[in-house]
């Protein structure tokens, strides 16, 4: 074939061969074999001398391999036509395990251009061992079970290399267990089996170690190994069993909780599970010992869960079985006998008995309280036990046969002590000695022996006269010591008459809570103070009561307006006055007397003229009602006169009452002068008011002439009373009217009654006002004597200083007489008159002074009257409370009016009538 033929022919015979060899033409195939891992360079064959190449041209036909994979393992010279390895050939990497190996080659000649197939076969050689899977095979088997001739199959050895250099045969170490048995599989491989030749035992041996050696058959043989580990599986065929079959322990009573005494410990031949033990109590464990003993489960300990009492038991007998996990559960059993050693370890023990835990407080001394019995479980000195009790209580113990009896050593008093708190002690002769205490709480049962008590002494109310009724007075509060029913208290009023009325009529007391209120409404006039007795009752049995006063003081208010005594001016009387017609200025023409039933301000009055308006012949004196020319008669220019003359009292609002007075002048005026019987025939006002003040009038001058010669004779022997002046207080407002001044001295018993008066002259230079205070020896106790010494001066008239003390005010006359008149005994009638009013005054003051209601030496007694709001500047004017019959005053019998034997409201209208 020439290669340098014009293109178009090369084109051509391209094609052609290209044609041909579609259709599987060629002109030949070469093969050619060559080992693998054959060196680089190892000639393969000529493929150019194959092919019949003349090897002039065969540089010229450019020898070259085809372009697929399996050309780069090999290369053609193109100069002498050599198949030359040209890199590393493994034929496990190219073939496999297959038997044949064949690689196809494309060999490539130009000018011409031809197309060669080559095969070369690449052969194999021993370059690989056996190798096994796995380099660690486990076979479990069961011991008992697995009877000899069971066969195991074994993993297979591979080797990569094929026919007589793969895996040949099979081998193990000699092993009297286990033999091997070799077959051939159709595939012409070998497989290895494990033949068992005896009867496994896993607590004789549980594991057998083998190597399995696998040989190619190569000249020098190759061999792989693994290991075989034959695993025999426990089968449960062995019980736990215990170090020892019985166990004795000795042990302390009272250890404590948790406290470990023994350890079990069993073993089990078998493993895993079937070796797991837990450990239990069996039946044959009484319920007792259980209580007191617990095992646990995982260790074996047997620990103390409960108290352990030698007194108890001493002894206790335990049966334990171990018990494995396996299938079925094996067990194995032991016996734990304990001894319980005694040690001094119980305290007495104590034991109170009663059938109540309270004593009454009326119990005599030795009354048994409850029985003490005191025990000891343990013997000899253990057991001997001495008792005691709580000191300084009014309580001891005494023997009683086998016990102790708690009796009362004193009286008891539930109002100071209500519980007492008694620690009794037992103590044994141990060595230690054990002691025990105990508390007894005893209640002191109350009985009714105390009565109630008020929280006051006394209780004073103050109400306003015209009071609404229900008004609350006061409320008085009682407390009770004792407890329960006899500290539940009642309030009651204790049944009294006033005035001849039921107290219930004029009080009402909440039994309940105390409130006490008004029933009715009141009149100052009528009652100043009213008396009532409260009792509280508490409800024990018998019932205790108590009494306390209670003090009512009606407070005045301005209810009543001034009556005019003298002159009388009721049915449209109008008094007539006559004076010589020689009287000059200072005249005395007549003197009004007026009453207020009122005290203090509301009785405090004021006189003065309202017609004629401007009028300056006459004037009034505003606190005495004195009418006196203030020019000489004969000047004045009309001789008959008629004044309105107004009388107020100081109340708000003020009340005032009015009278017409005719001023006739005459010549002879003895012989115009009305007689007594005349006067007191007009004066058909108040006839019964007139009688009264007669006969009060001779009491008082009686008892004031024996009280002057007493008087007379004890200021001789006063200096053995040991008396002192209280206290003295000078008057501003003296005067010089008398040469002499009355002294009247009271003495009262303690009750409050008159005892005697002793009046006395003393000189003019003495001054103020002297309250004396003289209380007997000790030899004039049944007969105690309250002196009061009085002293009053001489009126002055009131200015805006009136509020200091009762001297400013002195009972008396409505007014005073010239200086002229006066004497040493009293001469005339205003003489009589003011010495009549104040003994009424020192009467009547040193009776309240001493009365207990409130009064004292600084107040004169008035505070019993009037109240704690009133002060000496409220002392009413006496001088209105007093008329003398035939003559221009009127006394009133201020005594009787305090208490409560006056009615202002009734007066007035029996005086209408």
């Amino acid at each position: 074939m020439d290669f340098q033929s014009p293109g178009k022919d090369w084109k051509w015979q391209v094609v052609y061969f290209y044609f041909l060899y579609s259709w599987g033409w060629v002109y030949g195939q070469l093969h050619y074999s060559v080992a693998e891992e054959s060196e680089l360079g190892t000639l393969v064959g000529n493929v150019a001398q194959d092919l019949g190449l003349n090897p002039a041209v065969i540089e010229k036909r450019r020898l070259s391999l085809g372009s697929d994979g399996n050309g780069i393992y090999f290369i053609v010279d193109q100069k002498t036509g050599e198949l030359i390895v040209r890199d590393r050939i493994d034929r496990e990497s190219m073939c496999g395990s297959s038997l044949t190996c064949l690689l196809p080659l494309e060999l490539i000649t130009e000018e011409p251009f031809e197309l060669f197939s080559v095969e070369i076969e690449i052969l194999d050689i021993n370059d690989n061992s056996p190798t096994f899977s796995t380099t660690d095979q486990i076979i479990k088997i069961t011991e008992i079970f697995a009877n000899p001739g069971v066969r195991f199959p074994l993993v297979t050895a591979q080797d990569l290399d094929v026919g007589v250099n793969g895996v040949s045969k099979y081998q193990i170490e000699s092993n009297p267990y286990f033999s091997l048995s070799v077959k051939n599989r159709n595939d012409g491989a070998l497989i290895a089996e494990l033949v068992l030749e005896k009867i496994l035992d896993r607590e004789e041996k549980g594991k057998h170690e083998l190597s399995l050696t696998a040989l190619d058959g190569g000249e020098q043989p190759r061999s792989g190994s693994t290991q075989i580990t034959i695993v025999v599986l426990d089968v449960n065929d062995n019980s736990p069993v215990f170090d020892q079959s019985s166990y004795k322990i000795s042990m302390l009573e009272n250890l404590p909780l948790k406290t470990a005494i023994v350890k079990l410990n069993a073993t089990d031949l078998d493993e895993a599970v079937n070796a797991e033990i837990s450990y239990f109590f069996d039946e044959h464990t009484s319920d007792s010992a259980k209580e007191i003993f617990d095992i646990d489960q995982k260790s074996g300990k047997i620990y103390i869960k409960g108290f352990v009492d030698y007194e108890v038991s001493n002894s206790y007998e335990l049966f334990v079985k171990a018990i494995d996990g396996g299938t079925p559960k094996l067990e194995g059993h032991c016996l734990v006998q304990i001894e319980v050693k005694d040690v001094n370890d119980n305290s007495p023990e104590i034991i109170f008995t009663s059938k109540t835990k309270e004593v009454p407080e009326d119990a005599p001394i030795g009354t048994v309280v409850g029985f003490i019995t005191v025990r000891d479980k343990d013997s000899g000195r253990n057991g001997e036990v001495q008792l005691d009790i709580s000191s300084n209580l009014p309580f001891k113990v005494k023997p009683f046969k086998s016990r102790y009896s708690l009796v009362t050593s004193e009286h008891l008093d539930r109002e100071k002590t209500s519980q007492y708190t008694i620690q009794v002690t037992a103590s044994d002769l141990g060595s230690p000695a054990l002691s025990n205490q105990t508390v007894i709480v005893l209640n002191v049962s109350d009985v009714n022996d105390n009565p109630p008590a008020f929280s006051q002494s006394v209780y004073n109310a103050h109400i306003k006269e015209n009071n609404e009724p229900g008004t609350l007075l006061c409320t008085v509060s009682a407390t009770d010591p004792d407890e329960g029913s006899n500290s539940d208290l009642t309030y009651s009023v204790s049944e009294s008459q006033i005035d001849g009325s039921s107290v219930s009529s004029f009080v009402y007391i909440n039994s309940n809570t105390g409130d006490i209120y008004a029933q009715r409404s009141f009149d100052y006039e009528q009652f100043q103070v009213l008396t009532v007795t409260v009792r509280a009752g508490d409800s024990g049995s018998p019932k205790l009561f108590s009494d306390v006063s209670l003090y009512i003081f009606i407070l005045d208010t301005n209810d009543n307006a001034p009556t005019v005594l003298y002159p009388g001016d009721s049915k449209g009387f109008i008094a007539q006055e006559k004076i010589p017609q020689s009287a000059s200025a200072g005249y005395l023409v007549s003197k009004i007397s007026a009453l207020d039933p009122d005290s203090g301000h509301n009785a405090w009055l004021s006189y003065r003229i309202v017609e004629p308006i401007g009028q300056t012949q006459f004037e009034i004196s505003q606190y005495t009602g004195e009418i006196r020319i203030i020019q000489n008669f004969l000047e004045m220019h009309n001789p008959d006169q008629h004044l309105v003359i107004s009388v107020s009292d100081h109340g708000e609002p003020a009340l005032s009452a009015t009278v017409t007075v005719i001023i006739n002048s005459v010549d002879n005026i003895a012989q115009e002068l009305p007689q007594s019987h005349d006067l007191i025939s007009n004066s058909e006002t108040s006839p019964n008011l007139t009688l009264y003040l007669i006969i009060s009038l001779v009491a008082i001058s009686l008892v004031s002439l024996i009280t002057f010669l007493i008087l007379l004779v004890k200021c001789l022997k006063r200096d053995n009373y040991g008396r002192g002046c209280g206290f003295c207080f000078s008057s501003k407002y003296q005067t010089t009217h008398y040469t002499d001044q009355y002294k009247p001295t009271l003495y009262l018993n303690t009750d409050g009654t008159l005892k005697y008066m002793e009046v006395r002259m003393v000189p003019p230079d003495s001054q103020g006002q002297c309250y004396q205070a003289c209380f007997p020896s000790a030899s004039e106790n049944n007969d105690s004597t309250l002196t009061k010494t009085l002293n009053f001066p001489q009126q002055a008239q009131p200015n805006a200083d009136w509020r200091f003390s009762q001297a400013a005010q002195k009972p008396g006359p409505s007014g005073a007489q010239p200086t002229e008149e006066a004497g040493v005994w009293p001469n005339n009638q205003f003489e009589t008159e003011r010495l009549q009013a104040m003994i009424l005054a020192s009467a009547n003051e040193a009776a309240e002074g001493t009365s207990g209601l409130g009064g004292g030496t600084g107040t004169m007694g008035l505070s019993a009257r009037y109240g704690p709001q009133f002060t000496l500047q409220h002392v009413p004017d006496y001088r209105q409370n007093v008329y003398i019959p035939g003559s221009t005053l009127t006394p009133t019998n201020g005594a009787g009016k305090r208490e409560g034997k006056g009615n202002k409201k009734k007066s007035s209208k029996k005086d209408k009538k």
